[in-house]
């Protein structure tokens, strides 16, 4: 891949968002939001984000509304949902339905989340 990847990372603890930044810069454009609601406006703003992995758990909008209103907006991005609990029942219809691609667990592991973005990339590549 000669044009790098624009990821979106969706968390409302800061810390978490600097964890990912730190991690991933070096391969990825990193884009953060604190919200669902910041998260939106940064897909209107930022044209070539092509993965979103969002936190499952924030204030005001969780993850899965986040990720079920910025898929009617922006069908083409891969979205990923990031979670601190076990998977539930909205997780598993949301993987059924094709709103999630996967979800990953928190703590996040960087080469489990790695190998899954080159994957999705090379499955919307093909």
């Amino acid at each position: 891949m000669n044009k790098v990847t624009t990821l979106l990372y969706v968390d409302d603890e800061p810390i978490n968002l600097r964890i990912f930044e730190i991690n991933f810069k070096n391969k990825y454009n990193v884009l953060t939001a604190e919200s669902g609601h910041e998260g939106l406006e940064m897909l209107k703003s930022e044209p070539g984000v092509t993965i979103v992995i969002s936190d499952k758990r924030m204030p005001g909008m969780d993850g899965l509304e986040f990720i079920q209103q910025a898929k009617v907006q922006f069908p083409n991005v891969i979205f990923f949902i990031l979670t601190g609990y076990d998977i539930t029942d909205e997780i598993v219809t949301a993987l059924k339905e094709s709103l999630i691609n996967r979800y990953f667990k928190k703590p996040f592991n960087i080469k489990e989340i790695d190998h899954a973005i080159c994957e999705a990339l090379k499955m919307q590549s093909i």
